[in-house]
Parts: C-alpha cells; structure tokens; sequence
C-alpha cells in the first residue's frame, strides 16, 4: 500500500517528475461519472432524495458521454495561447470566452434525453419546456451566472442541465490542449486551462501520479497538482485539518483550514480505485451538513446541485 507522503517530501522524490497538470482525454469523464453515480446511488436505501437525485444525475453523465464525441468547437488561435501564456492567463477562460450559440440546443438535447429515462421525475420535462421558450439572451445570462458562481441570478432547476452543456463545451476544447499552452497561475486555487474552481481534490494511485494530490476543475475536468496539507482556498499550511463520518467510506475527507475557514473534500483512490471527484462529492452531502455545523463553509460548490447561499 502506498505510504502518505508529508509536505514537501512529494516534490524531494528523485527521478520522479511530478506532472503538473492532467488534461482531460478526448473522450471525456462522463462515461466513468455515470457508472459512479448510478453505483453510489444503487448503494442508497430505495427511495431516498439522495439516491433518487445521484441516479438522476449519473443519467445526464449518460447523455453527456454520448453526445461529446460529436462536438468538435474550434481550439484557441496561436495568438489566443501566446497571449494567454505572456499573462499568465488560463487560454480558455471560462466567464470571458465566446461561446458559440450551438451550446444552448446542446442543453435542450441533454434535458430532453434525461426526460426520456424511464421512471424521470415529470420536473425534468417542466424544466426542458422553460429552457426551451428561454430567449438567447435569458440562457446567455443563466451560463455567465453559473460560470462566474453566482446564485441569485440562477434558475435552480435547471443549472444543471445548463452547466453540464457547459462541462461539455470546455472539455472538448481543452482535451484538444497540450501542456505546453497552458502557464502556470500565480493563482494556484482556480484551473489553469480554464480558470475555474475545483469541486474537490483527489489523491491519485496510478503509475504517472501515485501520491499526488491534484485539484479537479468543476468545468473542464482538467486536473493540477497541489501539494498536500495545502487549503486549496487560501494556500495556508497551518491550520489544516481532516474530517470524516465516522463509520462511512474512508475514501473521502474534508480537508479544512483554521485560517480561511473553508474546506473542500479530499478523495483517496488507494483506498477506492473508482472515487470520482464530482459523483463522490455529491454523495458525500452528510460531510457537507458536518463541516457547516463545525463552522467551515465550502470554497466552492458542485456542479451537478446548486442552492441558494
């Protein structure tokens, strides 16, 4: 079994060159997304909100994974990534970047397949019959809010068939990346492809990454390294804490930190090879409901369920 490795001694390992960043593969997350969700959500006692809402949500990663491959949207220009890497910008930033209007109908396909799923909730039809009298500009507004983490301004409901059209859009173009087009940020708490924030961290086990902890971007499911007993809000090394239900999975934590009173959940694959850093957070709302009643409040939310501040 892996030993856990302390801070620092990660980057002191000879002849092992940490990869600073994982960029999503062509194919996409989707496919591996929805079997864990439908796994987490089978593991729920029938009937629960919660495992209801994961099988839901493992249906759009369904949708998702069939729909990506016919999406080809044109990469970033030579001088988009040279500009972006002289200002150490992230090259498909995701609130400034002009999104061509295909997404929105992208939407409406993936309500529309969700609603078709035997046994979906009548609500998913209410919510493909208000995207679909949405005017360009209402959708346009909905995506800025969303990608920009507004909440005020967000139809609940459908957010997340919104984002996941989103997700999409950014993970066929930055798959399309290599690493060399994307600098390094001096702000190491937001992707670096697209400048989002992550929805957790996980600690990977294969043979390229083993031991290393690497942020999960929300949007385009790019990956980059931060050292571990590291808060992924503020950078703080003190402080730094772990939380978990007692007697639930071992495989997830929340990582909190004493200075910024945030805290985001912390995946172990090697002690669950198929931890998915968007499916086991939402899973893990108990954790959530713990943190808050400590006093920590999230860095950021997950994708797939957004609420009201």
């Amino acid at each position: 079994m892996p030993r856990i490795l302390e801070p620092g001694q990660i980057e002191a390992r000879a002849g092992r060159p940490i990869a600073r960043l994982r960029l999503p593969e062509r194919g996409g997350p989707f496919a591996a997304r929805a079997r864990r969700l439908r796994h987490l959500g089978e593991s729920g006692a029938p009937g629960e909100k919660i495992a209801d809402y994961l099988n839901l949500m493992a249906a759009l990663a369904d949708a998702q994974a069939l729909a990506l491959p016919a999406l080809a949207p044109p990469p970033p220009t030579t001088e988009q990534l040279k500009r972006s890497r002289t200002h150490g910008m992230p090259p498909l930033e995701a609130v400034s970047w002009r999104r061509p209007p295909e997404w929105r109908e992208l939407a409406l396909r993936l309500c529309a397949s969700v609603a078709e799923v035997p046994g979906a909730p009548a609500a998913v039809g209410a919510v493909h019959e208000w995207l679909a009298v949405r005017s360009a500009a209402e959708t346009e507004a909905q995506a800025q809010a969303l990608l920009a983490g507004g909440h005020e301004e967000i139809e609940i409901a459908a957010a997340p068939f919104l984002m996941a059209a989103l997700q999409m859009y950014w993970v066929a173009l930055v798959s399309r990346l290599r690493e060399e087009d994307v600098a390094p940020l001096e702000v190491p708490g937001v992707c670096p492809a697209c400048g989002t924030a992550p929805v957790a961290s996980v600690v990977r086990a294969d043979a390229r990454s083993e031991g290393y902890r690497y942020l999960h971007c929300a949007l385009c499911a790019a990956e980059w390294h931060l050292v571990r007993v590291t808060c992924t809000q503020c950078q703080s090394t003190a402080g730094i804490a772990y939380h978990s239900i007692e007697g639930g999975s071992q495989a997830i934590r929340a990582e909190s930190c004493e200075e910024c009173r945030t805290y985001r959940k912390i995946l172990y694959q090697e002690k669950d090879a198929q931890v998915e850093p968007v499916a086991d957070d939402l899973a893990s709302l108990a954790l959530d409901l713990l943190m808050t009643e400590a006093g920590f409040h999230r860095g950021s939310g997950n994708p797939l369920l957004w609420q009201r501040p």
